[in-house]
């Protein structure tokens, strides 16, 4: 064989591998079809995403797991008796009730007494008109009196003319008929013992024996009464024993 053909067949050889190791090459030099990622390395996107897929997925399954033993960890320290900063809006909403139900108790026991108030000051100006309208006429009567004392005393006194003395008695009962109608009443003598509440004592002798202790010896000026009230106490004189 000659020097020519030697050299041809050796470069055939030589050439031959060399296009058999760059058919891989050829086939990892293709590009990638539509949809299709290629890691740097030359790998399928998919493959090299597929492992750390799986690790994602399974991670927060494993945290979710630590984070409920945590909480209820944290639960299980808490103390049962919160201190009032602490405390819940379901407690903060009954004292806020009680609060209220405390005010509103104070205020219907304000009003109730300002109502009783009222009430007890209504009837004290009704019985005080009452009054006024009833004993209208009391002082009225109160200053007329000394007419009919006068009348009395001129009844009483000795050497007057008979048909004068009969003049003087009837005017005197008819002033006296027309006071009784508006309330007048003489103070009767009763026992004729004495009463600090419608006597009024301005002398006094002394009594022979107990029986007439605190008796009305003699009548001075006599006492009258208006309806129920006292107009004028009798002043007396009274048998008073040492």
């Amino acid at each position: 064989m000659s020097d020519k053909a030697r050299q041809v067949k050796v470069t055939s050889a030589a050439a031959e591998p060399a296009g058999r190791n760059n058919e891989p090459a050829g086939r990892n030099n293709e590009p990638a079809s539509e949809g299709e990622a290629v890691s740097p390395n030359g790998t399928d996107a998919r493959e090299s995403a597929g492992s750390p897929q799986l690790v994602e997925m399974n991670e927060p399954q494993a945290n979710g797991d630590g984070t409920a033993e945590a909480a209820r960890a944290k639960e299980s320290e808490q103390p049962a008796d919160l201190p009032p900063a602490e405390l819940t809006k379901e407690e903060s909403l009954g004292e806020e009730r009680d609060r209220l139900r405390k005010e509103i108790e104070e205020q219907l026991d304000r009003f109730q007494r300002a109502q009783a108030e009222f009430e007890n000051i209504r009837k004290r100006l009704r019985r005080e008109k009452e009054d006024a309208y009833e004993y209208a006429s009391m002082d009225v009567i109160e200053s007329l009196l000394p007419i009919v004392d006068d009348f009395q005393r001129a009844l009483e006194s000795p050497g007057l003319d008979p048909k004068f003395r009969e003049g003087l008695d009837l005017i005197s009962k008819r002033i006296f008929d027309v006071f009784s109608r508006a309330g007048l009443k003489p103070i009767e003598a009763g026992d004729g013992k004495f009463n600090p509440h419608l006597h009024h004592a301005v002398d006094k002798a002394p009594a022979e024996n107990d029986e007439q202790d605190q008796q009305i010896l003699e009548v001075y000026q006599p006492g009258y009464l208006f309806k129920d009230r006292l107009l004028r106490a009798s002043i007396v004189k009274v048998a008073v024993k040492d």
